[in-house]
């Protein structure tokens, strides 16, 4: 088995069909397999796999994961996979038919490569927001790293909307922090970037952008309280997957009021604000982060 494409879900059955369908189109000649992690899901997600499965040829297999959390998630996905690639395609995106081709065969160009990641581009439900700034673009899962295949130097990853990870390096190397990694409803984040850093110990990374996939953006995530609500939550993400405790604790006390008395005297610029709020919200976010590692 050549590939195993991976994807974890939780109660967004219309949007897994969707992704599912778009693995049917794929030019990829070698065989794979697909899997379909339900973590908890109570509506159609079971009922919605098993029926797809019905009309491929490739396997298609449901396993139900109960243990919230997407790294959880993740890692079952790991365990299961019996591809040499395991290839991570988020439920609420849509793969090009490409999308397998691509990722394999950067990984066949040298054994060192353990992680492959791919284009990301955004599907906004209505239109983009004129406000998002280049540098906020990340927090959206949007990525456009080079024109051509390249390795990704640090501090650049892939991310988990599209990202593939060589199988045999999980021998030497832990998965996925589950300390890390969405649960329900909060936004906690990082657990892909910790990865890949332990990764790159031992192992290039790379970027195709020939191999891309379409990320869904819902009306609801498109308004500068969620914005602030996910930077807010990068700076805990930060904290949490962070070694330096102490350090990150000090710093995060010194950078506040400093960011506090800088929106003062720029209340007419509603950009210049909004920056200056995102920053005390990350560093919030930093700030509460370590206090739950102390806790």
């Amino acid at each position: 088995m050549r590939a195993s494409v991976a994807i974890c879900t939780h109660n967004r059955a219309a949007d897994l069909l969707e992704a599912l369908l778009s693995l049917v189109q794929q030019r990829f000649k070698d065989q794979f397999e697909v899997i379909v992690v339900d973590n908890g899901s109570t509506d159609r997600t079971a009922q919605t796999v098993l029926e797809f499965r019905q009309t491929v040829r490739f396997p298609v297999h449901y396993i139900f994961e109960e243990r919230l959390g997407l790294s959880v998630a993740r890692n079952r996905a790991i365990r299961e996979a019996k591809g040499e690639y395991v290839l991570f395609l988020d439920d609420d995106a849509v793969a090009s038919a490409d999308w397998i081709e691509g990722i394999v065969s950067v990984f066949d160009r040298d054994p060192r490569i353990g992680c492959v990641g791919g284009k990301i581009e955004p599907a906004w439900e209505g239109e983009a927001p004129h406000w998002l700034s280049p540098e906020n673009r990340s927090l959206y899962t949007i990525l456009d790293y080079a024109d051509d295949i390249a390795e990704m130097r640090r501090p650049a990853i892939p991310f988990g909307a599209n990202v593939a990870f060589r199988k045999s390096v999980f021998d030497t190397t832990a998965p996925f922090r589950e300390d890390l990694g969405r649960v329900g409803g909060n936004l906690l984040s990082s657990e892909e970037s910790e990865l890949i850093e332990r990764i790159r110990t031992r192992y290039s990374v790379y970027y195709s952008p020939h191999a891309s996939v379409l990320h869904k953006i819902p009306r609801s995530r498109i308004s500068r309280k969620w914005l602030l609500r996910r930077i807010y939550w990068q700076g805990v993400s930060r904290a949490v997957s962070s070694k330096r405790k102490g350090g990150l604790f000090l710093q995060s006390l010194l950078k506040v009021p400093i960011f506090v008395l800088l929106s003062i005297p720029i209340l007419y610029d509603k950009r210049r604000v909004f920056r200056n709020v995102s920053r005390i919200a990350y560093n919030n976010g930093l700030i509460s982060g370590v206090l739950r590692t102390y806790q």
